[in-house]
This record gives C-alpha cells, structure tokens and sequence, in this order.
C-alpha cells in the first residue's frame, strides 16, 4: 500500500504521539522506501534533532499548512526529496479553508462523549484558535508559539462541525489550548453552534485564570450547551504554581469551581501531581483538597500520578537552577530525566502509576481507585490515613479517553501501537 508513497507526513500534537511516531519511523521506511519524511505538529520542532536522525527530512511546527503544501507540491514537481526550505516553525497567519475529513475513520471510531448516568454520544473536534498567550513553562505550546494565537474564523469552523454533525456527532470537543484566549471569538462560536445545532452540546478547555476573569460569561456558555470544561490546574501548591507560571493561586482553584458550580458546568480540572518540588505532604494536600471539593470522581486516576515532563526546548530550563536537577537528555523519554531530591516521592509516583493502571485495565470505579490512592500516600508518608468522606462528587460529563499532552503514554498505550 504505502511501497510507492512518494511522502509520509505523521502528526505530532501530543508527547504520546511523538513516542509513537519515534517507534513507527523504522516500520513506515521499511513499507514506504521511497518516501519522504515529514513530521509536523507541537513535539517535531523541539525534537527536530532526533527526528532528522531518523531520517525524517522535514520538520514543521506552528501553522503548517502552506509548508505542507509546498513540501507535496515540490515532491510531485520534482520526484525527489527536497531539502528543506520552509522555517521549522512559521507563525504566519493561514488562509483557513474547511478540513477534509472524508477520508477518515468514521467518528464512531474515537473517543466518545460518557454521560453521567453512563450514556453515551458521537463526539466530534473543533479547533477556534492555536496557540496562546500565556508562557505556562511546562506547556508544549509555548516553545512553538511563544504567546502568540491565532483565531480560525467562525464560519470555517461552523463548517467543519456541520459536515461532523452530518456524520452523527452530538457533541462537540473544542480543542482550543484555551477556548478564552480571545473569549469574544469563544463566545462567538458558542452561539454560532447553538444556533444552528441547538441540541449539540460541547465542551472546551480554559484556564483557571480566564474562568475568573470571564465569570460572567459562563452561564451564557451553559445556555449555549457547554456540559464541562478541562482546566489545568496542575497543583494546589502556590509555590509549584508560581514555578509553572500558571498566574493562578491555590484559592483561585476553588473560586473557579465555585463559579462553574454556579454556572451549571462541570469542572475536569487537569493535574502534574508529581514535580521536582513535590512533597509527600504536598501530595495528601492536593488529595484532601479533591475531597474538600467534591471533585474525586471528576478526576481520571491516572491524572494522580502525572510526572513532570521536560522536553528540549521547554521553558522549564529557563528557571535558574532547574537545569542542575536533571539527567542527560533521553531520547527514548524524549525528555530530561530527573530524580526527586526526596526517594519516597518517586517511589510512590511509580507504585501508584502501576497500581493505578492496574486497577483502570479491570474496569474499578473512580472512588475506589482513588481510595487506594489515599490510603497508599498516607502509608508513604507514615501517616494513618482518615477515614474518607461520604460525599466525593458525582461523576461528571467526561470524554471516553483521557489523554493528556504533557503526560507520560501508559504501557498499555505503547502495547496497543
């Protein structure tokens, strides 16, 4: 099938993706020798080094549409593999048209909607915008779009939802870096969606600091179908925040879910349990605070035993000192690795990674994992852990596949490829 293909191209938009492709690469030059290599997305400029070695000959990042095109284009023109012309990473601003999905898996095939009382609905995906403004220092998308974002106008995206909806989808999952990055233009889409497609619901991701900023939106963006947004809260830690430079405190976290609460909009808040500035203590904090809360069951489990990624190229390394805690550079990690100055935090990252993967393969509900979870961080800090609460929250809306850009691909991920 692929022993002609004049060019390859594989999408990089998540850390996972990037693992995989690294995996893949020997296997597609095996079926398609003669091909050109591409690899675009967030992870292919900060890892363009270990990509070109190989052999991938060209590298994009950013908006990559007309690179794209230029590469097939200069490829079916000259039958041969250019060398490289276009900049790894071009911010300019596309011409955006309505994405050709025919070819395509069905949307049957991916992640669905799941519904409290366990129904489920088609998804669909939608982008508003690319890239943001804020510098977060752990975000991949800060190495590739240093503050800048760029808006997809509201009639291209419209279209794109109408051709998936045509398809089945009765929700939508924006995959905005954060839907109120320009939140006229998110408001802009909500109602667009809701008035053409009343019964479509959706959800997007936005920042702890914007659902502050724009409270007074969010009971429009409810009206409008929005059933959950994704935040990245990563800790409940003031000096873990400041670190990350996430321009949210600790308390911020509470008023946001006071105020989504309000709105009728559920919360997934989104963590990086464990840091090099992680404590024991730290750890219990952050789960008396998902009790505290009510938030137990709006957490996947495996988002508790997250490890900090640093990938070349994070602002991250920018942090005086930080550069000194970390190992070589691993090219199978596609990261710096690095060692908690306390054994214990990383002994009990990796107990619970496995007991927490263990449990998800047979099907044990969120609570009950989560209690595991209690019990093992209380034992690691020679602690009797307290009896938990009646009340741990209801499940709510959620996709059917947590996937998480800055995370670690689990075993069972990498077994599947």
């Amino acid at each position: 099938m692929l022993e002609h293909a004049g060019m390859v191209a594989v999408y990089v938009g998540m850390h996972t993706a990037t693992r995989i492709a690294i995996e893949a690469l020997p296997r597609i030059r095996q079926l398609a020798p003669q091909a050109h290599l591409c690899v675009y997305g967030l992870y292919a400029p900060m890892n363009e080094a270990l990509l070109r070695a190989a052999g991938v000959g060209t590298v994009l990042g950013g908006e990559v549409e007309p690179a794209l095109l230029a590469l097939c284009q200069g490829l079916r023109l000259n039958g041969s593999s250019p060398i490289q012309e276009e900049p790894v990473i071009s911010l300019a601003r596309v011409p955006f048209v309505m994405p050709d999905r025919s070819a395509l898996p069905k949307l049957q095939s991916y992640a669905h909607l799941v519904l409290p009382g366990g129904t489920t609905r088609v998804a669909g995906f939608a982008e508003g915008s690319r890239g943001c403004k804020h510098l977060c220092r752990h975000c991949p998308v800060v190495p590739v779009y240093q503050g800048k974002f760029r808006i997809v106008p509201v009639d291209v995206v419209m279209q794109d939802i109408r051709q998936q909806v045509e398809e089945g989808a009765t929700h939508i999952s924006f995959g905005d870096p954060d839907f109120f990055n320009g939140p006229t233009h998110g408001l802009k889409l909500a109602r667009a969606l809701h008035a053409q497609f009343p019964a479509v619901t959706f959800d997007a991701t936005i920042k702890i600091q914007h659902l502050i900023e724009h409270a007074a939106l969010l009971p429009e963006l409810r009206e409008c179908g929005c059933l959950f947004i994704t935040s990245a809260v990563e800790a409940v830690d003031d000096d873990i925040l400041r670190l990350l430079d996430k321009n949210h405190s600790s308390r911020d976290f509470d008023r946001a879910v006071t105020l989504t609460r309000a709105a009728g909009i559920a919360l997934a808040p989104t963590f990086v349990a464990f840091t090099p500035w992680t404590t024991l203590e730290g750890y219990i904090a952050l789960l008396e605070r998902l009790v505290e809360l009510q938030l137990v069951q709006s957490v996947p489990p495996v988002q508790l035993t997250i490890r900090l990624l640093v990938p070349a190229g994070s602002w991250l390394l920018k942090l005086p000192g930080f550069e000194e805690r970390l190992l070589a550079f691993d090219a199978k990690l596609l990261g710096y690795p690095w060692s908690h100055a306390d054994a214990r935090v990383d002994l009990l990252q990796r107990k619970l990674l496995s007991e927490v993967a263990l449990r998800e393969q047979q099907g044990t509900a969120r609570r009950e994992i989560f209690a595991t979870v209690w019990r093992m961080a209380h034992e690691a800090a020679a602690r009797t852990a307290p009896a938990l609460a009646v009340k741990l929250g209801d499940p709510g809306p959620r996709l059917s596949e947590p996937w998480y850009c800055c995370a670690e691909p689990t075993e069972q991920q990498l077994q599947a490829f």
